[in-house]
């Protein structure tokens, strides 16, 4: 039985990654604050380190996946030191540190890493700056990581949705609309993950688009 270990598990994204690979053969390890396998914060970096650390000693990983984000969309000058450090941690340092713990293991099993990064990360945005900055971090250090890795037979896809309408906007001034051709669903984006995982050819970088924008304010 192949192994998955996956962060922001308990919703979103994460939860939908979650149970299409539970209910595909994998054995998974979801990480998130609560209501999962490994509950921890993952700004948390070394009480993470632990864990993982203590996980590996037993259990070889053959699937990635840096879910966990959050975002924020204001004026720059606004954003509290702690803010842009919650950003940075969660967003980039924590996926390149559980990367960085787990490459050896996924380098034994030719595994899969997957990184979730955003649309935000292949354009330029409006008061998106900062969030902006941590996902094409992200996406950037997936696919320098992709052409280091080719040799050893571990895969890097970093994946960059569109709006999905998950509880990531739930603390921000606009969300998805009603219309269902103008978001992503959780689920269909962990079906696409699935193909890319089952494929024979490797999906460096893919972008996934809504047929129309369209959200609500406020």
């Amino acid at each position: 039985m192949k192994t998955a270990l996956i962060t922001g598990s308990s919703s979103g994204i994460g939860k939908a990654i979650y149970d299409i690979l539970s209910q595909n053969g994998y054995k998974v390890f979801g990480i998130s604050r609560k209501d999962s396998d490994i509950v921890c914060d993952l700004k948390e970096i070394k009480t993470l380190s632990v864990k993982i650390k203590e996980l590996l000693k037993n259990t070889d990983i053959n699937l990635l996946v840096n879910c966990a984000g959050v975002g924020v969309f204001e004026p720059h000058e606004e954003l509290s030191l702690q803010r842009i450090e919650e950003l940075i941690d969660i967003n980039l340092k924590a996926p390149i540190i559980l990367t960085n713990l787990c490459l050896r293991s996924l380098k034994k099993t030719k595994g899969h890493i997957i990184n979730i990064s955003s649309i935000e990360a292949t354009k330029h945005s409006k008061f998106s700056a900062l969030y902006t900055a941590t996902k094409s971090g992200l996406r950037d250090f997936s696919l320098c990581l992709f052409e280091e890795l080719r040799k050893s037979g571990v895969r890097v896809t970093s994946i960059n949705p569109d709006i999905t309408k998950t509880a990531f906007f739930d603390n921000l001034n606009f969300k998805p609309c009603d219309d269902k051709q103008s978001y992503i669903d959780p689920k269909d984006l962990a079906k696409e993950i699935l193909n890319i995982i089952n494929s024979p050819f490797v999906t460096s970088d893919i972008t996934l688009r809504a047929q129309r924008f369209a959200i609500k304010k406020g």
